[in-house]
């Protein structure tokens, strides 16, 4: 005759925390869909206007060391000053074209970022 038999045995709770941890990277509710779309919202505010500041200032950067490179090394003075206070115009706008970006940017996302973050804190 056949016997029937079995075992059962609970996961520790060191398992059940790692069982939790797992399963929930692979949860998605309607509230992590929220806080995920409300991080991206304010990268993209944050992460715009930084890269085109930086963009202008390196671009001025590399035309005002071309124009020194002119005067100094090859002699050049006329051509050299000329690049290098090309240069100096992007470097010089970077600042504001930064907060001139950043203020679009927060004008464009705000009102969204505003109601993902009260619907978030429940307000």
């Amino acid at each position: 005759m056949k016997k029937f038999e079995y075992r059962y045995s609970a996961p520790t709770e060191e398992e059940r925390r790692e069982i939790e941890s797992i399963r929930a990277a692979y949860v998605t509710d309607e509230r992590t869909k929220k806080l995920e779309t409300l991080r991206r919202l304010d990268g993209l505010v944050r992460r715009v206007p930084s890269a085109v500041a930086f963009a202008m200032g390196t671009a001025g950067l590399l035309a005002f060391g071309l124009g020194m490179a002119m005067v100094l090394s090859w002699s050049i003075f006329a051509g050299g000053i000329a690049v290098a206070a090309v240069g100096i115009v992007p470097m010089a706008l970077a600042a504001p074209v930064y907060n001139a970006v950043l203020r679009r940017q927060k004008k464009k996302y705000g009102d969204e970022i505003v109601r993902l973050s009260e619907e978030l804190l429940g307000k």
